[in-house]
């Protein structure tokens, strides 16, 4: 099944880390945790942000709800949530070598 990206992509930066907590189902919670400590504090996503993007990516088919105990809600990555995340993540890739390329030839004419 062929994907649409330009419907999905780019990913907001706490989407993209809610996708990547995701690698196992996790509930909400437990997401804003895994979310601060693999971004190494660079992100910290508060209950509303987490909960926004939870509607978003399960309306458009990337999450799913595998669970509910008592209010709490675990979620999953659906395949079509693998695809859209690999992609942003292979354009992320992309721009980073762009990147790490212009300060490299930035950098050789810097006086210092």
């Amino acid at each position: 099944m062929e994907i649409n990206y330009a419907k999905y992509l780019p990913l907001s930066e706490a989407t993209f880390y809610v996708m990547v907590a995701l690698d196992v189902p996790l509930h909400g919670y437990a997401i804003m945790q895994k979310v601060e400590a693999i971004s190494e504090g660079s992100v910290v996503i508060g209950p509303g942000t987490l909960y926004g993007a939870f509607t978003t990516l399960e309306k458009q088919g990337l999450i799913d709800k595998v669970s509910e105990e008592e209010r709490r809600k675990t979620y999953a990555l659906t395949d079509k949530g693998r695809r859209v995340l690999a992609e942003h993540v292979r354009r992320l890739a992309i721009m980073v070598h762009n990147g790490q390329l212009a300060l490299s030839i930035l950098n050789k004419g810097a006086v210092i």
